[in-house]
């Protein structure tokens, strides 16, 4: 399922700043989780089983004459460099000023996913797997929102929400020059990469200050468009105050679960709903929402998307490319399976406590994250796709030697793009051993405490004054309680990952393990160390017993060195890397202009395409999918099946239409962070709503293919249907079809009569 943006997993647990405690610096803190009760584990958690990409099929093709597609940089189109011509010849349209600004105001950006106002009353629509950590936070004592599903029946009951906001784009303005003016003077890539921070915020800062009116909450980023040839300053206004107004039950917002996940014909009713409050307490009122169209689009229709796609990687070269292939994105694939088969292993063992710990949200995540990375890598072992890659770079290179200014300026380029390549891929086992190390969500709380607790009792050995260790201090002590149970299998993961990528021989290996299974020498490790809890943290500090022998921080102590050397040079290489991509990209835009858009960057996108099927496996897949077919999975598989339905569906009314289409299938161009964009027609009507992509359409990171890429959406009849015949939502049902608010039920009731 899941086309929302992913959470960004840390690579190393400190910055290089904070690396340079060991020798003298200061640190940062550590995120506080709730204290748990010990849950015992029983079984050693066995590693994901190794997994390898589908061999491509034995091609006859002469791979030598493959071609870059025309659109393979994708059509996820920007709102300040719109393509008029392009819509005019394709579609026969030609939308003008006041259109792309009903769409700009309309949609809007919440964490992580897209949304956008659908009524005139602040109502705002997104897909239920955006709203999950919403949902179990809307839950109140006995309730389980996420199972059940919710809907408001008045206006009162709308449920207030935290740490939930919406930003709408209000302005942009083209800040190249700003940016370069600070940045074009530095000739060391350091020097540069510095001066261009330190000049997008001052910018933002600038005109932040000059947006903001009154109590108007205005956010501003600038963002960097084709690697940074072009800069754009986005200025957002933030709303605040959101109330949960309806979520379905959760089966049937996740239907299919994950096998489904990514796949086509779907039958998901992935959606929920919020409400925008103004700063009266009243629901916010707008003249900028996407109205509903009940009859909805027909197959050929020419629809779409707009919203805010999180990243992609289509002007990577393809030495870049390999490196994700050889090492990136496979060791990445590991660590997402075996941090989702640790925590299912706990949930499995306590599903109340897991419940608590929210651990389904977190698992939900990560095999989201697994199967989505498995699907990249998958793709770039694919001999056509890296061919077309091949080719466009071919092109690429030829335009720069052919003009004597540009190969001045970046006909090194490449060369020394696929150099920074090279160096990284030799510090593949470190990367592979270390990456996302003291994540809070993907590491044990004992590894957090003992790192800073390291660094902290290290300094004091070397007589760093009592009051410049305060930070470090303070950062071992914030790390908050996980269960016993639950560190004992994170800490197995990560000792399985020093395993898999150092080698069973490596000295920081047999030092951990000294002959025992990464399970056992987890359990001892907690078992021995005053680290295993906060209290007895805090104890030892206090007293002063805590020492660089206790277990926990041995057992850091035996990698740090290493984690050092590997952290100070990939942030260089970084540093390096982001440079030369900034060369590539100005390049890029003098040979080809705003021919093809800018990468995705988690910013406000117009993406266009048609209602299509497609071939697949042998056989089509409809352009449309119905809840005939739902009933049918649900029958097909039976009860306890990922497509087993609630209670409330299993006998629907009467006038339940099966025929409605449900989920349907269009060429747009999506990436994460897509999800819970309105997919709407010439005239700005919603006609639906984007939850996902199909299977082929995971290599989309770094090249589309309008043959096989295909976004997929809930329809907005079947949501209708749901809301009008499964849920009795009339409130609801009425607002969207007409544009009219009822504070209460029986006032919509009587309205829809």
């Amino acid at each position: 399922m899941i086309y929302g943006r992913s959470k960004v997993l840390s690579t190393q647990l400190l910055s290089a700043s904070a690396l340079l405690l060991l020798f003298g610096c200061s640190s940062s803190t550590t995120p506080v989780a709730e204290p748990s009760p010990e849950v015992p584990v029983e079984e050693e958690l066995p590693p994901p089983p190794p997994e390898e990409p589908v061999s491509a099929p034995v091609l006859m093709v002469d791979l030598d004459t493959v071609r870059a597609g025309q659109y393979d940089n994708g059509k996820m189109w920007t709102f300040e460099y719109p393509p008029l011509d392009y819509f005019e010849g394709a579609y026969g349209f030609a939308p003008d000023a006041g259109w792309f600004e009903r769409a700009r105001l309309g949609a809007l950006r919440i964490p992580q996913c897209s949304a956008s106002f659908v009524s005139p009353y602040g109502l705002v629509m997104t897909n239920h797997h955006c709203a999950r950590e919403s949902i179990t936070q809307a839950s109140r004592s006995g309730e389980s929102l996420l199972d059940d599903g919710f809907y408001a029946t008045s206006l009162s009951e709308e449920r207030p929400l935290q740490d939930v906001h919406a930003d709408q784009l209000i302005a942009i303005l083209d800040v190249t020059d700003d940016v370069y003016a600070g940045v074009d003077s530095m000739v060391d890539e350091a020097a540069r990469a510095a001066a261009r921070e330190e000049s997008t915020a001052e910018i933002g800062e600038r005109i932040a200050d000059e947006y903001k009116s009154g109590e108007d909450s205005v956010v501003v980023e600038v963002i960097a468009l084709w690697d940074g040839a072009r800069y754009s300053a986005y200025v957002f206004r933030r709303y605040t105050d959101l109330r949960l107004v309806m979520a379905p039950h959760g089966q049937v917002a996740f239907f299919g679960g994950d096998p489904d996940n990514f796949t086509y014909p779907r039958y998901d009713l992935d959606m929920s709903f919020y409400r925008v409050y103004a700063e009266n307490g009243e629901p916010l009122q707008t003249d900028y929402y996407f109205p509903w169209n009940a009859n909805g689009v027909e197959d050929g229709d020419a629809v779409f998307v707009i919203g805010n796609p999180g990243s992609t990687s289509r002007l990577q070269t393809l030495s870049q490319l390999e490196y994700r292939r050889d090492v990136n994105d496979k060791m990445l694939v590991d660590l997402f399976a075996s941090r989702a088969a640790a925590l299912q292993a706990y949930y499995d063992a306590d599903p109340e406590e897991g419940e608590r710990l929210d651990l389904r949200n977190e698992i939900f995540s990560l095999q989201n994250s697994r199967k989505a990375t498995f699907g990249q890598w998958e793709g770039l072992h694919d001999p056509v796709i890296m061919a077309k890659r091949r080719d466009n770079e071919r092109r690429f290179r030829a335009a720069i030697e052919a003009d004597p200014t540009l190969k001045e300026s970046y006909g090194r380029s490449l060369e020394r793009m696929a150099e920074i390549q090279a160096e990284k891929a030799s510090w593949a086992p470190e990367f592979g051993a270390f990456l996302a190390l003291g994540n809070p969500s993907l590491d044990a709380a004992v590894l957090q405490r003992a790192w800073t607790a390291f660094l902290y009792l290290l300094q004091r050995r070397r007589g760093t004054p009592d009051e410049q260790l305060a930070d470090l201090r303070d950062a071992t002590l914030a790390v908050g309680d996980q269960p016993l149970g639950l560190q004992q299998v994170l800490l197995a993961a990560r000792f399985e990952g020093f395993r898999r990528s150092l080698g069973d021989a490596h000295p920081v290996v047999t030092g951990i393990l000294q002959g025992r299974t990464a399970d056992a020498a987890a359990e001892a490790i907690l078992a021995q160390s005053a680290l295993a809890d906060s209290a007895s943290t805090a104890a030892g500090l206090e007293a002063g017993t805590l020492t660089l022998e206790d277990p926990a921080i041995a057992m850091v102590s035996s990698f740090a060195q290493e984690f050092y050397n590997w952290a100070i040079t990939s942030e260089g290489l970084q540093e390096q890397e982001s440079e030369v991509a900034s060369q590539l990209g100005r390049a890029h835009f003098e040979v080809y202009g705003t021919t093809f858009p800018p990468d995705a960057t988690f910013s406000l996108r117009i993406a266009d395409g048609v209602v299509r099927g497609y071939e697949y496996n042998g056989t089509r897949a409809p352009a449309y999918t119905t809840f005939y077919g739902m009933y049918d999975r649900h029958h097909s598989f039976g009860a306890g099946s990922d497509w087993d339905l609630p209670e409330a569906w299993l006998k629907p009314p009467a006038a339940f239409d099966l025929s409605a289409p449900l989920n349907l299938v269009i060429t747009a161009d999506i990436i994460g962070g897509n999800s819970g964009s309105p997919v709407v027609n010439s005239e700005l009507q919603a006609v639906g709503l984007i939850f996902d992509g199909n299977i082929e359409s995971l290599p989309g990171d770094y090249i589309y293919d309008s043959r096989y890429n295909r976004a997929v959406a809930v329809d907005v009849r079947g949501m209708l249907e749901a809301l009008d015949d499964v849920y009795d939502a009339d409130r609801l049902v009425l607002e969207l079809t007409t544009g009219t608010m009822a504070r209460t039920e029986a006032e919509a009731d009587a309205s829809r009569r």
